[in-house]
């Protein structure tokens, strides 16, 4: 296996959005080029109610998909074209906006007023920037976990993994989307396609994912479960990392093991036109969008 090398590692940003939820951005609204297909993604998280409670109320999408995960609260959806309904903990749900919808997402709290989940941006390519709208909404029970030798665990929520499915299908980027925990001190090597952008995204305890020419790292003053652990480039909670080429990741955990989601998608290499929640291939394409905006013909029957 080649390893994929580190190309960078990034906090994620303080970002108001919505009505006013206070989350992290960890991509978004720069270079589409960066992880191509995907052009947004945020960790909104918090146990203060009045961080997140306002939401996010009715605002358009066109031209991409939209992927929710759910680890703590719920968050309750509805949109224009009658759907509605609740996702929980553990819970995903995949919105392809096509041609256009306008819907909200309005987060609650737990029992103790814990809110956590993520939010991801693909885009669509041409062909497909105005099919009709359609969701996925997958419980958390129909989420494969896969528990490895070592201890690591893996929710396949889209793609393949040790010959598991996740149960999201047929979208557009033909992602591969990972919820991995690996234990403390555990080196741990997931394989990857060669061609697809890929990223994890650290929210939860620490590692140092390394490639095969890495240095060895230096010993904390205690060792975790007998192994050496870099700690001079690891990355902890809410950290973006990118790769460059390769066919595995390889990460090493930290002392208290480490969780991140591991992302990978198809490139689409075409122009991007994009304002808002509204992306297309031109601007010609884009003005039209807001024109439907206005005159009402955004959502078509």
């Amino acid at each position: 296996m080649s390893v994929r090398p580190v190309t960078s590692a990034t906090l994620a940003q303080p970002t108001l959005e919505g009505a006013g939820v206070h989350l992290h951005r960890a991509f978004g609204f720069h270079d589409p080029e960066m992880l191509d297909p995907f052009l947004l993604f945020d960790d909104f998280r918090g146990d203060n109610p009045d961080m997140y409670l306002k939401g996010f109320p009715w605002h358009p999408h066109r031209g991409i998909e939209t992927i929710t995960y759910v680890l703590a609260g719920s968050v309750e959806h509805g949109d224009s074209l009658g759907n509605v309904g609740t996702l929980g903990a553990g819970d995903v749900q995949w919105m392809t906006a096509g041609r256009g919808i306008m819907h909200q997402e309005m987060p609650q709290g737990n029992a103790s007023g814990q809110m956590h989940g993520f939010q991801l941006w693909a885009n669509l390519p041409p062909a497909l920037k105005m099919t009709e709208p359609r969701y996925q909404d997958v419980p958390s029970a129909e989420i494969p976990e896969l528990i490895d030798d070592d201890g690591t665990r893996v929710r396949v929520i889209i793609g393949k993994y040790q010959g598991r499915l996740g149960p999201v299908d047929g979208i557009a980027a033909d992602p591969q989307y990972l919820d991995v925990s690996v234990p403390p001190g555990v080196v741990k090597t997931l394989p990857m396609d060669t061609y697809r952008k890929t990223f994890a995204y650290v929210f939860a305890g620490a590692g140092s994912f390394v490639d095969a020419s890495a240095p060895r790292g230096v010993l904390l003053e205690k060792e975790v479960a007998g192994r050496e652990v870099n700690i001079r480039d690891m990355s902890g909670n809410r950290t973006l990392v990118q790769f460059g080429t390769g066919d595995s990741i390889t990460v090493q955990a930290g002392p208290e093991g480490v969780r991140f989601l591991l992302v990978s998608g198809t490139p689409i290499q075409e122009p991007v036109a994009w304002h808002g929640p509204i992306v297309m291939n031109t601007r010609a394409e884009l003005m039209q969008a807001f024109a439907d905006l206005r005159n009402g013909s955004f959502i078509q029957p």
